[in-house]
Order: C-alpha cells, then sequence, then structure tokens
C-alpha cells in the first residue's frame, strides 16, 4: 500500500524537488513576481497535455498536437481577431476534423502515430498559408484574461489546477470517463457491454481537440501574436507532461491532476535550466533526463511492489 502511494505521489515529489532546487539557484523567484513569471506558459503547456492524455486514454498518441496549438494561435491572431464569428467557426471546424480523425484511426485500424504524424504537417501547411511570418494580434478579451492577476496566488497556477481538478472528476469519477478509460483497458469488455468503440474514441479525440484550441488560444494570449511555429515543442512536452504525471502508453491508465502537474513539472524545469545558465539547445535533453529520472524511479516501485 505504501509503495502504491509513493507511485502516485511520484508527480507531486518530482514538482516539489524541482521548485525547490529552482528557489535554491535563484531565491529571488520564491515571491508572487517570481512565480507568475516561471509559470507564465504553464497553462497553455497543461492544456496541450490534457489534450494529449485524451488520446492516449484510448491506446493512441498525438504527434500533431504541437503544430495543432500553432494553427490555432495563427487562426486567433488573424480570423478571430477579425471576424470572429468566422473565427469560432474555423475553430470548431478543426474540433470536428480532430474527431474526424478519431473515426479513421478506427474503422481502417491504422496506427496513431503514422497518421498523427502526417496530420502534423497538414496542420503545419495550413497555420503557414494563413500567417506566413509570425503576426496578427491577439483579441484583447484573450490577453486580459491571460494577463489577469489574481491576489496572493498567481492566475496560471490556479488556472492548471483548476483544470486538473475538473478533467479529473470528469475522466476518473464520472461513468462515461469510466467507459472511456475502459476503451483503453478493455475494449473488448466495452463493447460487450454494448458501447461503441468508434463513438467512444470519436468523443476523445474532440475533446483533445477542445483542448488542443484552447491551449492555442491561452498561448496567443500570452504571446499576443500568432506564430505557425510557436508550439512546435508542444508535442513532446504534452507526452512528457503525461507519463511525468503516471500516465502509461496502454491501458488508459492516465491522471488528468497528475498530469497537469507534469506540466508545471516540465514548466519550472525550463526556468531552473535557463537560471543554471543552461544552453537552449541542451534543455530539451535535460528535460529528458528528469522524465527518465522519474520513469526510472516509477519503475523501482512498481517492481517493488510486484516483489511483494
Amino acid at each position: 500500500m505504501n509503495r502504491r502511494l509513493l507511485r502516485q505521489a511520484l508527480p507531486f515529489l518530482s514538482l516539489a524537488i524541482v521548485l525547490a532546487a529552482t528557489f535554491y539557484v535563484q531565491p529571488r523567484t520564491m515571491s508572487y513576481f517570481g512565480l507568475n513569471l516561471m509559470l507564465q506558459y504553464a497553462v497553455p503547456i497543461a492544456l496541450a497535455t490534457v489534450a494529449q492524455m485524451f488520446v492516449i486514454t484510448v491506446n493512441d498518441l498525438d504527434l500533431s498536437i504541437g503544430p495543432f496549438v500553432g494553427l490555432v494561435s495563427c487562426i486567433g491572431a488573424t480570423l478571430l481577431f477579425e471576424n470572429p464569428s468566422l473565427g469560432i467557426l474555423a475553430l470548431l471546424s478543426l474540433v470536428v476534423l480532430y474527431g474526424a480523425v478519431g473515426a479513421l484511426i478506427h474503422s481502417r485500424n491504422l496506427p496513431s502515430i503514422v497518421v498523427t504524424l502526417g496530420l502534423s504537417f497538414v496542420w503545419a501547411g495550413i497555420a503557414v498559408m494563413i500567417l506566413p511570418s509570425p503576426g496578427g494580434k491577439s483579441p484583447e478579451w484573450l490577453k486580459a484574461l491571460m494577463t489577469f492577476q489574481m491576489p496572493v496566488i498567481p492566475f496560471p497556477i490556479i488556472a492548471a489546477v483548476m483544470i486538473g481538478l475538473v478533467v479529473q472528476l470528469a475522466l476518473m469519477h464520472s461513468s462515461y470517463g469510466v467507459i472511456a478509460r475502459g476503451a483503453g483497458g478493455n475494449p473488448k469488455a466495452l463493447s460487450r457491454a454494448g458501447w461503441s468503440m468508434m463513438n467512444t474514441k470519436i468523443a476523445m479525440y474532440m475533446l483533445a481537440g477542445v483542448f488542443g484550441v484552447l491551449s492555442g488560444l491561452a498561448l496567443l494570449g500570452l504571446t499576443t501574436s500568432g506564430d505557425a511555429h510557436v508550439a512546435d515543442r508542444y508535442t513532446l512536452y504534452s507526452i512528457a507532461g503525461v507519463i511525468l504525471g503516471g500516465g502509461e502508453f496502454i491501458g488508459g491508465r492516465v491522471s488528468p491532476l497528475g498530469a497537469v502537474v507534469g506540466a508545471l513539472t516540465l514548466a519550472l524545469a525550463g526556468s531552473f535550466l535557463i537560471f543554471l545558465k543552461i544552453s537552449p539547445d541542451w534543455q530539451i535533453g535535460a528535460q529528458g533526463a528528469i522524465l527518465i529520472i522519474v520513469l526510472a524511479l516509477r519503475a523501482l516501485v512498481t517492481y517493488g511492489e510486484q516483489k511483494r
């Protein structure tokens, strides 16, 4: 039992260790302003991570979420700013397309990695067509929302926790959440019970699309302009965040709150590495090392459980 609790606590311990190390290296970050500055991009990363988590829940993997977030940023900075109705229609169409991708993958039994990898080039190409170079403008309401100043606790922390809690309740403590996780854990039993795997996968992909749209809009509110390549790293961040948070690639085993904590850890790790004056070229490798260490600790804990 203790080992199981330790395994569940690993994401939170990882966050605490990175946070403590950051405070040690740069004590001035131990303040409202410091935390707000370090975690300002935590919300879009957390939203992208949750989007990835929905896909992983049904045993698939989305390699297109980064370019998708970039495309949303471009649409938000152009269509949504100039013609809100047309911009909203375009964003809703993207969510429907995400659901169609899920249907295609399931109906043809295609590998999600291959399909979404190809889709990443489609999203990137459309984004470049809409906005060939960084530009456009964020809607004022979006900018105001993402720069909102909360008292005592910075807005990114409140927003990330709320995202994690809402998705945790919806996916882990609702009847449909049980069905969705069953689609990844035991799809045959789900089908025998009369539930449609096709509909479940479409719904999960559409949810991924919704959170991908929210991620792109949140990022636009922070950057205030669109860029087709602004979120290229989000694909790796989202996968790492889900795994850091206790998720697994098979079995429908995910933790929404843990995924958000994993996203916060990655956001903090980036700031920590900057304070250590590590070159940006090496930062992805260093973040990968953090992921490997956490996975190694999880494997040790799991091995201990099995041995007992």
